[in-house]
């Protein structure tokens, strides 16, 4: 059975602080997933202080501060982050965390990242897309707000590059994004047109869609995750709480294992139930030896572990070898 990787991103719901982090580490663990992801940035080097806050970011977070002020609380030094590192280690998930900034790059390729996550914001960052490129280490790729010639470009710039293995992720980029958005569908159209693995990062309320995606070949999954929604913040509102990120991996887990193989055949676990479930050929009444057996002395009742009602022509017109009673099952 292939597995999805899951992703538990914590992003930044950690709020800037350790303590909190490893809190997220500890969940993710214990509700089954394969890799805790969080966001390493130097604000200064991501943000202007022109730029504007999203309206999701004004919704959920303090509507006087800018873009920059609000990044600025929710960064983790690099001291920090190598401190979570080795927590991750400790704890026995995977640590991933998406950079930002060159430095960013630079200060998680010397901690060892394994796996790269390219989010959807720096798709069109071509000197981003090449410093990522030149670690050849796996890249997974966010397409939210991407059209189809963006994610050519950037799979082009990777592969120019020669980065290592790729998996696209189709994603819509809002908090939270209405069902309506998600074009779940699209996430093949991205496979079949480019030849790459696919998966889906989420960012709707719930859990149905990521199980929907795993379902539909994801070999990926990524979905925020939060301690409480309530806590301030720009990404607690469209976050999983614990429980319900532990009831998600668990869903995940049991539609992969119910997807089986191609093969069409009885499975063990229902072979036991044929004979009661099924039909035989039977005396629909007191049948004498030698008799024809006809429409007239015969039908078709449970158990099905006599003849098959399939036969039934090639038992009309035969003789029975003896007495039948009514009920039973016929023998030739």
């Amino acid at each position: 059975m292939n597995k999805a990787l899951i992703i538990a991103e914590a992003g930044v719901n950690h709020n800037g602080n350790l303590e909190l982090a490893k809190k997220l580490v500890d969940v993710a663990k214990s509700a089954g997933a394969d890799i805790i992801k969080f966001q390493t940035f130097i604000s200064k080097n991501v943000v202007s202080k022109n730029a504007k806050k999203a309206e999701y970011q004004k919704k959920n977070h303090n509507k006087e501060e800018s873009q920059l002020e609000m990044v600025k609380k929710l960064e983790l030094s690099f001291e920090e982050f190598a401190n979570l590192y080795e927590y991750c280690k400790d704890k026995d998930i995977e640590f991933m965390s998406t950079a930002f900034d060159f430095e960013s790059i630079d200060f998680l390729d010397a901690l060892g990242l394994v796996n790269w996550k390219i989010p959807s914001g720096e798709i069109t960052n071509l000197p981003y897309l090449i410093k990522i490129a030149k670690l050849n280490k796996p890249v997974i790729l966010s397409t939210g707000m991407s059209t189809m010639e963006d994610i050519r470009s950037a799979i082009q710039v990777l592969k120019d590059n020669e980065s290592g293995e790729l998996i696209v992720l189709h994603c819509t980029t809002e908090y939270p994004t209405p069902f309506e958005d998600v074009n779940l569908r699209a996430m093949n159209t991205i496979k079949e047109e480019f030849g790459v693995k696919v998966g889906y990062s989420d960012h709707t309320k719930g859990i149905e869609v990521p199980i929907a995606a795993v379902a539909l070949g994801a070999t990926v999954i990524e979905k925020h995750f939060t301690l409480d929604r309530n806590m301030e913040g720009p990404d607690h509102k469209a976050s999983l709480e614990p429980d319900e990120l532990a009831a998600m991996v668990k869903a995940i887990r049991n539609v992969e294992k119910a997807l089986g193989s191609c093969e069409k055949k009885p499975a063990d676990s229902e072979i036991k139930n044929m004979a009661i479930a099924r039909k035989s050929i039977i005396a629909k009444h007191a049948i004498k030896a030698g008799e024809i057996f006809s429409d007239d002395n015969l039908t078709v009742k449970r158990p099905g572990n006599g003849i098959s009602p399939m036969k039934w022509f090639e038992i009309i017109g035969r003789k029975a070898s003896r007495d039948f009673e009514e009920d039973e099952l016929i023998e030739i």
